[in-house]
Formats: structure tokens, C-alpha cells, sequence
């Protein structure tokens, strides 16, 4: 299987020799997993339980379980890269025999019922065709903290959101605000006073709050604010305001900004827009909501531009 078990097994505060699952066998990401354990005579735990007798302590077959558990959770598709899994609750545990060593154990995990923190799985192991333990766990959901990568410059002073994951060669200045759940890509420089809403996407290369390209700008402090759920494709620049016009550039939500588009200074751009490759916004332009830019357009600064769609 493909599965990077180490890894998603981290997100679950286990590190080697804790590990209790040897090999995936079967996946179907977010509906069932299965895997293998294998039970032999040097396993650390049956030193003491028990001298002369070794017998896998119930409690580790539970564990084992929720390692599987928590991979197939971290594993789906719609789980946030920074996300962690962490045991709540065991319901209805049923032990049918003694695992001792030589036994290769057969771990099967379903998933049930989900909410945004909390789901439920059905577990249970098998020794050769016999169900030797069975039980209804339920595991806890954290986003976690955000996930910068160790080539990237981001000053003490940015905050940035839960879960927020932040790629190589990315420098982000110190009066940034990123909210949660965000993308950042490779080499993506953010600067000034900016302002960027949850679960915005922004792919390598762009520039997000550099200074305006205005001759009558003489580094007053200024702004840009982002709402949430925007895309920026590669190479997308958005400048913030100057004092002369407002001091801030906004952008709404659910907005598309496609390879190369420009958004000058002191724009007020709506919601639901498309703006096609290459568009260019001027200064003080203002977009309504649910506008549509086509590629190559370019808006001239002091215009408003509606709801119509605007071609090249």
C-alpha cells in the first residue's frame, strides 16, 4: 500500500517502538482499512505480562486498533494536512481469547458515523478466522497547529491560523494575519498589513500585500484584507491601499484569480468573481459581486465593473 505509516501514525503523538501496526493490507480511504500485527516472543511488553506465560495485554489490542483507526481517519481525503486523532472513548470491548506470541493478528477497521471532531469506527482483530477482540471507538478530530515548512521565513510577529500549511521558500512579514485551514505555496512572499480569511488557497509564486506601484506612495501604512475561501493561482499580485486612496485594498470571498492576474492598489473587489489569466485591475477599481473578468481584460483605474462579464 502507499500509505506513509510513519507519518500519519505521528499525527497520532506515536513514535517507534510504539508502533503497533506492521503492514496495510487492505484501504478503501475513508471506509475500511486492514492491516497486520505481527505477535512474536520479543515484543518489550510480554517481559512482565507475564513471566513464563506471555500473553498480549488486552489493553494493547485496543491500542493497536486505534492506530488503524486514526490512519484511516487522517488518510481521507477531506482531512486537513496538520490534523491529529487522539482515543475518547471505547464502547462495548469484547475479548474471545488470548493473543500470545507466534499469532499474526488481523486488524479490521470500518468507519461509522462523523462529525467535524469526533468519529466513530467499528474495530476489531482476528486470529486466523476468529475474532479474538471487537470494540466501538471513538476518536477526537484536532485541526492542530499550523505546518510551516523549515525553509520558509516567517516572521515571530505573523499569526497564522490552525492548520494553515505553509510550503518551501515562503516569506510572510510581520503584520500578517493568515486565518485557518489555509494553503500557501512554494516561494509566496505576503507582506505589509494583510489580512487573509480561512481556507484561502494560494498557489507558488504569487505576491500578496507588497507595496503599491503609486509614485505618490511614500511607505505610509496601509492594508489589504481578504475574505475567505479565495484562490490565488501562480503568480497573482495584489498590492495594499495608499493614503490618498482610502488606505486599503479588500477582496470579498469565494473569489478565483487565475495564473498572472494584478490587482492594484486601493481596489474593492466583491464576492463569487472570476478573473480569467493575465486580467489587470488599475488603481481604485471596483468590482461588484459575482463579476466575471475574462483573460487578457483590463479594467482601467477610477471604473466600476459590474456584474457583466468584461472580455479582453
Amino acid at each position: 500500500m502507499s500509505l506513509d505509516l510513519p507519518a500519519l501514525l505521528g499525527r497520532v503523538y506515536y513514535r517507534y517502538p510504539s508502533f503497533l501496526v506492521d503492514a496495510v493490507t487492505e484501504h478503501d480511504s475513508g471506509r475500511r482499512i486492514e492491516a497486520i500485527k505481527n505477535v512474536t516472543v520479543n515484543e518489550e511488553f510480554f517481559q512482565g505480562h507475564f513471566p513464563g506465560s506471555p500473553v498480549m495485554p488486552a489493553v494493547l489490542m485496543i491500542e493497536a486498533l486505534t492506530q488503524l483507526a486514526a490512519v484511516l481517519i487522517l488518510d481521507r481525503a477531506d482531512a486537513p494536512p496538520t490534523s491529529c486523532a487522539s482515543l475518547r472513548g471505547v464502547d462495548g470491548a469484547k475479548f474471545r481469547r488470548l493473543v500470545v506470541p507466534g499469532d499474526r493478528l488481523r486488524l479490521e477497521v470500518s468507519l461509522g458515523r462523523t462529525r467535524s471532531r469526533l468519529a466513530r469506527v467499528q474495530a476489531s482483530a482476528h486470529v486466523d478466522d476468529q475474532v479474538v477482540a471487537e470494540a466501538e471507538l471513538l476518536l477526537a478530530i484536532e485541526v492542530g497547529a499550523a505546518a510551516i515548512d523549515l525553509s520558509s521565513r516567517v516572521h515571530p510577529g505573523a499569526r497564522i491560523g490552525e492548520g494553515t500549511v505553509i510550503g518551501p521558500h515562503v516569506v510572510i512579514g510581520p503584520d500578517v494575519r493568515i486565518g485557518k485551514r489555509c494553503q500557501i505555496g512554494a516561494s509566496v512572499v505576503i507582506d505589509g498589513r494583510t489580512e487573509i480569511g480561512d481556507e484561502t488557497q494560494i498557489f507558488p509564486m504569487a505576491s500578496i500585500g507588497l507595496a503599491p506601484q503609486d509614485l505618490k506612495y511614500k511607505g505610509e501604512p496601509t492594508g489589504l484584507r481578504i475574505g475567505k475561501r479565495n484562490i490565488f493561482r501562480e503568480f497573482v499580485t495584489i498590492n495594499r491601499g495608499t493614503a490618498g486612496g482610502g488606505g486599503e485594498t479588500t477582496i470579498g470571498d469565494n473569489n478565483l484569480f487565475m495564473a498572472y492576474v494584478h490587482v492594484a492598489h486601493d481596489c474593492h473587489v466583491g464576492s463569487h468573481t472570476i478573473f480569467g489569466p493575465h486580467a489587470t485591475l488599475g488603481g481604485h477599481v471596483g468590482v461588484e459581486d459575482y463579476a466575471n473578468i475574462s483573460a487578457g481584460s483590463a479594467v482601467h483605474q477610477f471604473s466600476t465593473a459590474s456584474s457583466v462579464a468584461i472580455r479582453s
